[in-house]
């Protein structure tokens, strides 16, 4: 989760109060916390029956990029503006600097395939483990006055 809202990665902009979706504000992307990985990780090791030869899902949260600016904005009491960076965009922008890791990260969210799934699927939702979600995690680490 917390990529999202690193500074390098470029898609939540704290300094300008901006938002710059992948793709579109439409786009969605699952987010879930280090923490909550490595915990909800234990717990599959640890199922009975045993889950083998199959893919787990694990999710904190599944928003939109336009969810993610209206959570800040109730969240920190300011607006933020929008703008999206569509996958043409991001396209070109990986070409100019083919090495650079965060151009290809930016424009493989923005394609919207394979980065969001349905959090009631989960693992972590099917068997009620409590998760970090994205306004938990911006009032746990943005809503001080660092972060305003």
């Amino acid at each position: 989760m917390s990529y999202l809202f690193e500074p390098e990665f470029g898609v939540v902009d704290l300094r300008n109060d901006a938002i710059h979706a992948l793709g579109s504000l439409g786009t969605a992307v699952t987010l879930t916390t280090p923490d909550d990985i490595g915990m909800l990780t234990a717990e599959i090791v640890f199922e009975k029956p045993r889950i083998r030869n199959e893919i787990v899902f694990l999710a904190g949260d599944t928003v939109t990029y336009g969810e993610v600016a209206d959570k800040l904005e109730a969240s920190l009491g300011r607006p933020f503006s929008r703008s999206e960076w569509s996958e043409e965009y991001l396209l070109g922008e990986l070409a100019r600097d083919p090495h650079n890791m965060m151009s290809k990260y930016r424009a493989a969210f923005a394609q919207g395939r394979g980065f969001a799934w349905n959090k009631s699927g989960t693992f972590n939702s099917q068997r009620g483990l409590p998760v970090t979600d994205v306004v938990t995690w911006i009032n746990a680490n943005l809503t001080s006055s660092r972060g305003k």
